[in-house]
C-alpha cells in the first residue's frame, strides 16, 4: 500500500487553499494529484487513478515520461531560452521536422492552441488584404472550440464561450459541422478563410462525414480562401495518423498544433503552405514561443512517437478501445452511441447523467472527461496498454450500472 504523502486534514486544506487563491475558471474534483507515471497518477492520500484524460490530450507519452525528462535535463543544462533576434538550433530542428512530416512550408512557434489559432487568423486576414481585395471574414462551425483569447473565442462556435465577452472581434459566422453546402452558402466575396477541427473534440468527439474535408479543400481552392485546420487536439498521433487530415488525403493551407506536441510542456505551432507564407518582420511574435527548452522537448517527443510506431499503436489501441465502448451500447439502453478515431473516443448518453457517471468513475480510480451534460470522452496517452484500457472500461461499466 502506498504511504500517504500528507494527512487527511492537509488534503482538505489544499482544496480550501485552491478555492481561496485560484480564479474560478473551471470545475475541479476535490482531489489533489501529486505524482504521475505512465497512464497513472496518485493523489496526496496515496490513492491511484488511471488518467484517461492525459492533461486534455497533452501527455502523449504519459506522465513523467523518461523521454521528456531527459530532454528537459539535457537542454536545461545547455540553454533554456534565447531571444528570437538570433537563431535557435532546437527551434530550427523542430520546424524542419514538422514541415517534413506535414508537407507544409514554414512554422511559427508559440505556447498554446489559442495562440496558434490567433496566428492562423492573422495570416488568413493578411492574405485576404494582400490577395483578395481586403477579404477578412472567417467561417467557423457550430459547437467548435478554438481557444480562449479574444480572436480564438470569436472563432468558437459555442455560444456560452462567446457571449460573456461580446462584443468580440467581428467577421465570424457559424454553420453546421459536416455540412459542406452550408459552408458554400455562407461564403461571400469577403470570406478569407474557413477554420475547422477535423474532429470536434470539446464538442464530444464529433466526426464529419467521409469526404467532407475533401469537398471543403476543393471549395477553398475554388474561392481562393484559406483552409485552416485546428489540429490542436487531433494532431501528433492522437487519431491514428500523425495529423488527422491524413485520413482524407488532403493538406490544409494553415495548420495549428499544440497539446501533444510537447508531451506535457507548453509549445504550439502554426504551419503554412507556401501560398500563405505572408508574415513579414513585425507582423507577429511571441516572447516565449519556440524557446530552446520547449522545442527540444517537442522534437524528442515527436522522434520517439515516430521511431517507436506509436501512431500505428494509437490506431490499433484506439480500435480496441472503441470496440469495448461499443459493447456498452448493447448493455445499457441509455448509452446512445460510442464513437471515436484512434485514441480519441467518447460515449454519448441520452439520460443527461454524464456528470454522475464521471463522478463514480473518479471514486473508483478513473479520470475521464465530461463534455456537455451527455458526453464523456477518453483521451489516454499514446502509450496506453490494452490491460489499462480493459481496466478503464470495467470501471466505466460499473459506473454506468450505478446510474441505470
Amino acid at each position: 500500500m502506498t504511504t500517504p504523502l500528507t494527512t487527511a486534514s492537509e488534503v482538505n486544506d489544499w482544496t480550501a487553499e485552491g478555492q481561496r487563491y485560484l480564479m474560478n475558471t473551471g470545475r475541479r474534483a476535490p482531489i489533489t494529484i501529486v505524482r504521475g507515471e505512465g497512464s497513472r497518477v496518485w493523489d496526496d492520500t496515496g490513492k491511484t487513478y488511471l488518467d484517461f484524460l492525459a492533461g486534455l490530450a497533452v501527455l502523449a507519452l504519459g506522465h513523467s515520461s523518461p523521454v521528456v525528462l531527459e530532454a528537459l535535463r539535457r537542454q536545461g543544462e545547455e540553454l533554456i531560452l534565447v531571444a528570437d533576434t538570433v537563431w535557435s538550433v532546437p527551434q530550427v530542428k523542430l520546424a524542419k521536422r514538422l514541415t517534413e512530416l506535414s508537407g507544409m512550408h514554414k512554422v511559427f512557434f508559440c505556447n498554446g492552441g489559442a495562440e496558434a489559432n490567433e496566428a492562423a487568423l492573422k495570416i488568413a486576414r493578411k492574405y485576404g488584404k494582400l490577395h483578395k481585395e481586403g477579404a477578412f471574414e472567417v467561417i467557423s462551425t457550430d459547437n467548435s472550440f478554438h481557444g480562449r483569447t479574444m480572436g480564438a473565442t470569436a472563432a468558437t462556435g459555442t455560444a456560452k464561450y462567446r457571449e460573456p465577452f461580446e462584443p468580440l472581434v467581428p467577421g465570424f459566422s457559424f454553420v453546421p459541422f459536416g455540412d459542406i453546402e452550408a459552408i458554400k452558402a455562407a461564403t461571400t466575396a469577403a470570406t478569407c478563410a474557413v477554420i475547422i477541427e477535423p474532429i470536434q473534440g470539446e464538442a464530444g468527439i464529433n466526426i464529419p462525414p467521409d469526404g467532407y474535408l475533401i469537398e471543403l479543400r476543393q471549395w477553398c481552392d475554388e474561392q481562393n480562401m484559406a483552409l485552416i485546420l485546428d489540429e490542436v487536439q487531433t494532431g501528433i498521433g492522437r487519431t491514428g495518423k500523425m495529423f488527422a487530415f491524413e485520413h482524407e488525403g488532403i493538406k490544409p493551407d494553415i495548420l495549428t498544433l499544440a497539446k501533444a506536441l510537447g508531451g506535457g510542456v507548453p509549445v504550439a505551432a502554426t504551419l503554412v503552405n507556401e501560398k500563405f507564407d505572408v508574415f513579414e518582420p513585425g507582423d507577429h511574435g511571441n516572447t516565449f514561443g519556440g524557446n530552446n527548452l520547449m522545442t527540444s522537448v517537442a522534437l524528442a517527443v515527436i522522434d520517439y512517437i515516430v521511431d517507436n510506431d506509436l501512431i500505428e499503436e494509437s490506431a490499433t489501441r484506439g480500435e480496441y478501445m472503441l470496440a469495448k465502448l461499443r459493447s456498452l451500447e448493447d448493455r445499457y439502453e441509455f448509452v446512445k452511441e460510442a464513437r471515436g478515431r484512434g485514441l480519441m473516443c467518447a460515449i454519448e448518453l441520452d439520460n443527461g447523467k454524464a456528470g454522475d457517471v464521471m463522478q463514480v468513475c473518479l471514486e473508483n480510480g478513473l479520470i475521464m472527461g465530461q463534455v456537455r451534460d451527455h458526453v464523456l470522452r477518453m483521451l489516454p496517452p499514446l502509450t496506453v496498454t490494452t490491460d489499462e484500457i480493459d481496466e478503464a472500461i470495467a470501471i466505466l461499466d460499473r459506473a454506468l450500472a450505478s446510474v441505470e
